[in-house]
């Protein structure tokens, strides 16, 4: 069933384009062939809510999860060159910066997939800074203000590649399942019991 995405917030976006607009806005900044030889403009496309994931392994409560920013992909006829973000300031939401790299593609190929899921789910990013990683986070409340709320237990998180060692990366992992595997990831090993003096 087709991902339900919400739509970005109208400065985000409006940020984004006025970025894109700059006569610096992409020079420099994506690997060969770059800008200069991607035929037509580049535009922002699908729209995510960018969440942090804090305090895995905190004892009191579940992990904190907030949100930073939109992240936009970048598009022109050849395909996707990269992708932008926008972030919430004091002062609204202003332009954050370009950026390319193996999650841009990552997000794409789990997008695609989850697309094919037979459940509709609203499509969100969250990134684990604790642990290095991000995931496409599939929330089953589709009406739900991509600004707010937390993992559900039946929610689906999909890592994105480069995966932490051990976590496939672009299968899906219901919340409850996958967030105490990488909680115990993050607790240090307890130190070697001391053997009894002679």
């Amino acid at each position: 069933m087709p991902l339900r995405v919400q739509p970005a917030p109208a400065p985000a976006l409006r940020s984004v384009h006025a970025a894109l607009g700059s006569p610096t806005g992409l020079r420099g900044t994506f690997t060969p062939p770059g800008p200069q030889a991607r035929k037509g403009s580049v535009q922002p496309a699908l729209p995510l809510p960018l969440h942090v994931l804090d305090g895995i392994t905190a004892a009191a409560g579940p992990p904190r999860v907030r949100l930073t920013g939109w992240r936009f992909l970048l598009r022109d006829a050849q395909g996707t060159v990269g992708a932008a973000e926008a972030m919430l300031t004091a002062d609204g939401w202003t332009f954050s910066h370009f950026c390319e790299g193996p999650f841009v593609t990552s997000t794409e190929t789990a997008l695609a997939r989850a697309d094919t899921l037979p459940v509709t789910y609203q499509p969100r990013l969250l990134s684990m800074p604790e642990l290095y990683m991000m995931a496409l986070w599939l929330h089953g409340d589709t009406e739900a203000d991509a600004a707010g709320g937390s993992p559900a237990s039946s929610d689906l998180l999909v890592p994105l590649a480069p995966a932490p060692p051990g976590i496939a990366a672009h299968r899906p992992h219901r919340v409850d399942g996958l967030l105490p595997v990488l909680a115990r990831r993050l607790v240090p090993p307890a130190p070697p019991l001391l053997g009894t003096p002679a």
